[in-house]
């Protein structure tokens, strides 16, 4: 928020130099008490007093301060009075959420732009916000290059600060990508003030959350800056201090998010963040019960909070799977439990648990509260609705009468209730459910009038073609005069096997297995073929009864005489070759033929 000081050493004399050297050296206090003990207050006094009042965030009394010194002093200083007192509403409605009223300033300067846009954001209004920082920018540009010593770098140094509240209106809109790219464009820039740096570092942490997080702990960095502490409010200190903690914790740091959590806790004894981030760790080092007992504790210690703190403990309840328990301490909740997003809540955790009759027990304490506070109001229907559906649904219709009835006593010509009425009544007293049936319409005002044939030659009935081109006027007309007959749709003939012939009747177990048909009898066995090379190592077959030496003739040898049989004989034996030897026929030619491949296949192409 702008707030320009304009209070110089030149004019200050005896207890104001006093009060502005402490206001200088961020003795705040001390300098407000030399304010107030200095024997005459002029304007001059005045305007040092908005000043540290401002300063402390004592906000009522800097806006009675400024008010009073724009009524009466008439000097050169106006605008900048009126720039003050524009920061003073916009940090009451930053800080303290207080609706600003109208003081009639006109928004002549870029800085009375910025501060009524920081005052809209407070309130919500986030478009307008923006119209206003763009108005301010226009302004600023067209300010600052009127002075020829300004070059572009002292425009956008000081367009810096516009642009960082722009990208935290795209951050609340959900443009975090906008947000982030013109957050980091500033920081580029490397603007002097400290407090700026600060605050844009923080948010790109927050946008960072737990990803990214190398990056955030560089930005932390940017948050200790000496002097940071003078330049921002406390609400933005905490907030500083609360990311600091999650980050440590998003980064497994748990010693340091204890560290942090607890100085916070003690700083800020009402404070709640920093138990659920005390809880939230203890979380992620799955001590569960200890997170639920440090939360119930707190919860004792300030019933502000209880709220909240009991929507955390129900959280984890369900987390460990304990629905029944978190039903019992969202029920707890006084100021919630009466509300629709709270039944809904409850009741869809009853159903899963099939505790029908709890759920229907939370329906009718809920409405039992808006008929006492809220009588036929548009929530009170809408959750007698909703249990009448809730026990039809579950098959409770004699507990769903008296829901239906008052529906139908708000809205008797609603035929839907009245319908499910005499649903209900026909299985509890059906004399009654005759009684309701004639307020039932009749059968005629019920039927719809339709002319059927002008439904028929709408254009939405007509018959389109989904391929091929216009019809000419004779087949036009042929299928016109059969739009009225159905086509038959032509059915295909079945394939019949490549061997198909009529004559034979097909085997009727032609669909079964070939190993579950009747006449299968298994697959037999082939003899073995006599050929070389089968069998052991060494076995023949063809000459075995001739190399058999037992079953040759027992006789004495005898010298053989040339041209006897005899020497015949054992010629033809000495020239036999032993079976080791013997090779099976054909195995000359099987080689040649694999080389043969291997040669025309082969990688090496020689």
């Amino acid at each position: 928020i702008y707030s320009l000081m304009r209070i110089s050493q030149n004019w200050v004399t005896g207890a104001s130099n006093k009060a502005y050297c402490e206001y200088r050296l961020n003795r705040i206090e001390n300098a407000l008490k030399t304010i107030q003990s200095a024997s005459q207050q002029t304007d001059k006094l005045k305007e040092l007093h908005g000043q540290v009042l401002y300063r402390l965030e004592r906000y009522d009394d800097c806006l009675a301060v400024y008010r009073d010194l724009i009524r009466n002093s008439q000097d050169d200083y106006e605008e900048e009075r009126k720039t003050n007192l524009s920061a003073v509403v916009a940090a009451q409605s930053t800080w303290e959420k207080v609706e600003p009223e109208d003081l009639g300033l006109q928004e002549a300067t870029y800085e009375l732009c910025y501060n009524a846009a920081c005052a809209l954001i407070g309130q919500g209004r986030l478009n307008e916000a923006m119209e206003n920082l763009q108005k301010a920018e226009d302004l600023c540009r067209q300010s600052l290059s009127e002075d020829s010593d300004v070059t572009e770098e002292d425009i956008e140094a000081e367009l810096a600060i516009i642009h960082g509240q722009m990208a935290y209106i795209m951050q609340l809109q959900g443009r975090t990508e906008d947000a982030l790219q013109l957050y980091n464009q500033i920081i580029k820039l490397k603007p002097t003030d400290v407090g700026l740096i600060a605050v844009i570092a923080n948010n790109i942490i927050t946008i960072n959350k737990d990803q990214n997080v190398f990056d955030s702990k560089k930005k932390v960095k940017l948050t200790n800056a000496d002097g940071v502490e003078h330049k921002l409010s406390k609400k933005q200190l905490q907030a500083i201090e609360f990311n600091k903690a999650l980050l440590a914790m998003y980064t497994n740091q748990a010693d340091q998010c204890r560290k942090l959590s607890a100085s916070l806790q003690s700083q800020n004894p009402e404070h709640l963040l920093p138990v659920l981030i005390q809880a939230a760790q203890l979380c992620r080092e799955k001590q569960h019960a200890k997170a639920i007992e440090l939360l119930q504790d707190f919860a004792e210690q300030s019933p502000a909070d209880s709220a909240q703190i009991k929507l955390t403990m129900a959280q984890l309840k369900i987390a460990q799977g304990s629905v029944t328990k978190a039903c019992i301490i969202l029920r707890s909740i006084e100021e919630l439990k009466h509300k629709p997003g709270m039944v809904s809540a409850l009741v869809t955790m009853y159903s899963h648990e099939e505790d029908i009759d709890s759920a229907i027990e939370v329906f009718t304490q809920a409405i039992q509260w808006y008929q006492e506070y809220q009588p036929k109001s548009p929530v009170h229907l809408l959750l007698i609705r909703e249990a009448a559906n809730f026990k039809l649904k579950y098959g409770r219709k004699k507990e769903a009468i008296s829901d239906l009835e008052e529906l139908w006593k708000q809205n008797p010509k609603d035929i839907h209730t009245l319908a499910q009425l005499i649903s209900a009544y026909s299985l509890v007293d059906p004399e009654k459910a005759k009684v309701l049936s004639k307020h039932l319409p009749s059968s005629d005002t019920m039927s719809l009038k339709v002319d059927v044939d002008a439904l028929e030659n709408s254009p939405g009935a007509t018959y389109v073609r989904k391929k091929g081109g216009k019809l000419t006027g004779e087949n036009q007309q042929k299928e016109q005069g059969q739009g009225d007959v159905k086509k038959k749709k032509r059915k295909k003939k079945g394939k019949l096997p490549k061997n198909y012939d009529p004559k034979v009747t097909p085997d009727p177990e032609r669909w079964l297995p070939m190993r579950e048909r009747s006449y299968y009898r298994g697959r037999k066995k082939g003899k073995k073929k006599d050929q070389i090379g089968k069998g052991t190592q060494g076995a023949t077959t063809a000459g075995a009864s001739e190399l058999d030496a037992s079953k040759t003739a027992s006789s004495p040898p005898t010298s053989p005489r040339l041209g006897s049989s005899t020497a015949m004989s054992s010629a033809t034996t000495s020239n036999m070759i032993p079976p080791r030897h013997q090779k099976p026929a054909g195995a000359a030619a099987t080689k040649k033929k694999q080389q043969q491949k291997k040669k025309k296949g082969g990688k090496g192409g020689w």
